[in-house]
């Protein structure tokens, strides 16, 4: 009997939804925003319908697997979500909550894990020993994988690397530091220093437009990125060393950041002459579904 493998992304913004066939050939995907509000009982309803989806497209009584990639982490001991941007999701039994309506087992990872381990067996990071995995979007989040399986480390929580805290006087981050490297580097971080500096507010993508159209503010909060993008990797390369960087995210399909921003993380590398790869993802800077749709292997 041919098992299916369905996988889902929960975002700060969409909602993304794969199903692969046995062979992991890819038979159908849908995205959908996520709910406004930031509602756990909203959330949960709108990715159980994604897997009501998924599952209308399986044909007959074939057999098949759920993985979910979340924007936090699952406690093995407690079973409820921690570290999570999406913050309603704190404290909830999200994982079991999602198990009781499918009446299914479910693998729950977070996503930027599931992103590192596609990459690292099917993308840019495949070959390679130690991938390090960065995603910028909405949020930043970091995972490792060593020689193609997910290292989780002692607390879960390894590779973590959007909660280091670079500016004890910075903004406020969700998780209960200041000056955090997702409040530096994530595109919602980058249009509240857009907004705190010059009042008003302009999205990311407007941003780099204006950096590249010559627009003062744009350059100065953009060069401001590249600057802080540096320093975090730099510091997080000298660390950890890894084989390779993989960054993901919507931010990744930003050019500059292989170029000057990659220039950036040599000036603050311990190293000075680091040969550290750091690569734009192979597989589409949303990816990460795929590999939670592998999750159970």
């Amino acid at each position: 009997m041919e098992k299916y493998r369905i996988g889902i992304d929960l975002g700060g913004t969409k909602i993304e939804s794969v199903l692969l066939s046995s062979d992991r050939k890819e038979v159908y995907r849908k995205r959908v925003p996520t709910p406004a509000g930031n509602q756990y009982d909203l959330i949960i309803k709108a990715v159980y319908e994604q897997i009501r989806t998924m599952t209308e497209k399986i044909h007959g009584y074939s057999d098949f697997s759920i993985g979910i990639g979340i924007p936090g982490a699952v406690n093995k001991e407690t079973g409820l979500v921690h570290n999570a941007n999406t913050t309603c999701l704190i404290g909830k039994p999200f994982q079991s909550d999602l198990e009781t309506l499918c009446g299914k087992k479910i693998a729950m990872e977070n996503d930027a894990n599931c992103f590192t381990l596609i990459e690292s067996l099917e993308g840019a990071g495949k070959g390679y020993g130690m991938v390090f995995g960065i995603i910028m979007g909405t949020g930043c989040g970091g995972g490792i994988c060593i020689n193609g399986n997910i290292w989780s480390g002692a607390n879960g929580i390894a590779g973590e690397w959007g909660h280091f805290s670079m500016d004890p006087g910075g903004r406020p981050c969700y998780c209960g530091n200041r000056g955090c490297i997702e409040t530096k580097v994530s595109g919602s971080g980058i249009e509240a220093s857009f907004f705190e500096k010059f009042g008003n507010r302009l999205k990311m993508k407007d941003i780099v437009e204006g950096f590249r159209q010559n627009d003062e503010p744009c350059k100065t909060i953009f060069n401001q990125f590249m600057n802080d993008f540096g320093r975090a990797l730099g510091g997080l390369v000298s660390a950890l060393d890894p084989d390779v960087v993989v960054i993901g995210g919507g931010l990744s399909n930003i050019d500059e950041i292989y170029a000057t921003g990659v220039e950036q993380v040599r000036k603050y590398a311990f190293h000075k002459n680091i040969k550290t790869p750091i690569l734009k993802n192979r597989l589409g800077d949303s990816s990460g579904v795929i590999g939670a749709a592998l999750l159970n292997g």
